[in-house]
């Protein structure tokens, strides 16, 4: 049975307990592996699951697992140039 734990990138149970095994316990380090967090829904989901799991498997609590950096664009951009309707000019 296959347990996703990321909807956004089919990220499953597995391959991220895969990464812990081997040794990368930095959920800031999954996250750039497997992309958790990076989908439309940007970790409201997967991040506290992943965090969890992390937990679990080190024996760490999971107020001492801190989630990973939010980072926000350089500059804004409007909305209209991401969906074509303006030029970037």
């Amino acid at each position: 049975m296959v347990r996703i734990i990321c909807r956004c990138n089919e990220v499953t149970v597995e391959e991220i307990e895969e990464l812990i095994e081997q040794g990368i316990t930095d959920i800031e380090e999954i996250k750039r592996i497997l992309r958790i967090g990076m989908g439309p829904c940007q970790g409201r989901t997967c991040l506290p699951l992943v965090v969890s799991i992390l937990a679990r498997k080190t024996g760490k609590s999971v107020e001492e697992i801190k989630l990973p950096a939010t980072r926000i664009p350089i500059r804004p951009v409007p909305i209209g140039i991401l969906v074509g309707e303006m030029n970037e000019d």
